[in-house]
């Protein structure tokens, strides 16, 4: 351990004396809160869940929603292979941990991962006793792994990205990564920009692999979801009714979607405009601001209540883990977090159900992603709201352009699937050479 490192461990220790009791004090009396609160201080969840004595222990890690569905699809491509594996698997977000339950209670112990303190990890893998430590994405807490490499684990990243955005912090802390880097075992990552950031932050070149982006391989309707006769039934809309849907929206996007709705809905008043905020806490927000514009809404989880239909233009998606399967019934979708400069969202749902994909130009951390949905002709990059309207007005009113520009979207992943296979054989080539 370098002193830069033991410098970062007395900092976390210090820090957490200090928050941790403010925090205790404010979830106390919270009971999910409180159980969040013991299991990120490394404790392990009350129902174990699955412990199969003899297979290998992963430790599977992913932050929140899109990386769970990574992972998901992952795991299904290691168990196709035969690796028997028992998962513990980790999120760091509460919409991430309740998705990973509907998705994976029946296949893995799920739980809040530790904090990144010293004690807390080493209580995680007492606890636990993991053989392999496996990252999504990227990952890079230097307890975990200096922890798990003094453990005698084996360490994976897999579908790991370095965004653009994300290198220049990273090089700020250049001499606390690079040793722990040199403990992973295998980076296998999406592209070869994300393969050349990785090594330019330490990682030995010789372990590094490229192997595309697991969210290619994303189904194209969520197990357990509607279909489109019921999602059409759900909304009240038919094959002629224009549907936009605004998905992932964050940060002032919504004041922004407002007045896309009021030009759009003034061309076209029997439109169905979705927004779907990218943090389901959001939605009282963006419900208060169509309040203030005088724009009639409901919220998605209001309709079929007590058979209450829909009668609004707008709805605002207050559920969790329905938006990839509601794109299902749009005509035209806008990827959020892209008019702001906050790096963009996954388009990649929306193009597998062949639909024409909108984005700001702030798509920093979905680089990859538009470059391929652009030369296939299935998205477009719209620089302010007033080119959104537009362009969104064209395709709601040109159908056959639309349905055109979606299977153009939908080509473009279905030709680049594999991924997930190939990063589980990474992994299996890790777990066997053990």
């Amino acid at each position: 351990m370098t002193l830069l490192h033991y410098l970062y461990v007395a900092l976390g220790s210090g820090l957490s004396l200090i928050f941790l009791p403010v925090v205790w004090s404010l979830w106390k009396n919270h009971k999910s809160r409180r159980l969040e609160f013991y299991q990120r201080l490394g404790y392990a969840p009350k129902k174990r869940g699955m412990t199969i004595k003899g297979r290998p222990r992963v430790w599977l890690h992913a932050v929140s929603v899109g990386e769970v569905k990574a992972a998901e699809t992952v795991i299904r491509a290691l168990d196709s292979l035969g690796t028997h594996v028992d998962i513990i698997f980790t999120t760091t977000t509460r919409t991430g941990e309740q998705y990973a339950r509907q998705q994976l209670s029946g296949r893995a112990t799920i739980c809040f991962a530790p904090l990144d303190l010293w004690g807390s990890t080493g209580r995680f893998l007492t606890v636990h006793r993991p053989n392999f430590l496996v990252c999504m994405e990227t990952e890079l807490w230097p307890n975990w792994i200096v922890r798990a490499h003094r453990a005698g684990m084996k360490i994976a990243i897999l579908n790991g990205r370095i965004s653009s955005r994300s290198i220049r912090s990273y090089l700020v802390i250049r001499p606390l990564i690079k040793p722990a880097l040199e403990k992973i075992d295998a980076f296998s990552m999406i592209s070869k920009d994300d393969a050349r950031r990785i090594c330019l932050l330490g990682a030995p070149r010789h372990r590094i692999l490229i192997n595309g982006n697991v969210k290619m391989d994303a189904q194209d309707i969520v197990e357990g979801g509607m279909s489109i006769d019921g999602l059409r039934r759900l909304y009240t809309v038919d094959n002629e009714t224009p549907v936009f849907i605004a998905g992932s929206v964050r940060g002032e996007e919504a004041e922004l979607l407002m007045d896309v709705f009021l030009r759009l809905s003034e061309k076209l008043p029997k439109m169905l405009f979705i927004i779907a905020p990218r943090h389901v806490e959001n939605s009282k927000r963006i419900a208060g601001l169509a309040k203030a514009n005088g724009i009639p809404w409901q919220y998605r989880t209001e309709l079929q209540k007590d058979n209450t239909k829909r009668h609004a233009s707008l709805v605002v998606l207050d559920t969790m883990g329905e938006l990839r399967q509601t794109y299902a019934i749009a005509t035209v979708v806008f990827c959020g977090a892209s008019l702001v400069p906050l790096g963009g969202q996954n388009i990649l749902e929306a193009a597998s159900q062949a639909k024409p994909v909108l984005y700001g130009p702030f798509m920093e951390d979905f680089k990859e992603e538009r470059k391929l949905i652009e030369n296939w002709g299935g998205g477009l990059c719209v620089k302010d709201k007033n080119i959104l309207a537009d362009r969104a007005l064209y395709l709601l009113t040109h159908t056959k352009e639309a349905e055109l520009m979606g299977s153009f979207a939908k080509k473009a992943v279905l030709l680049n699937r594999g991924a997930a296979l190939r990063h589980a054989e990474v992994l299996n080539r890790v777990i066997t050479d053990s």
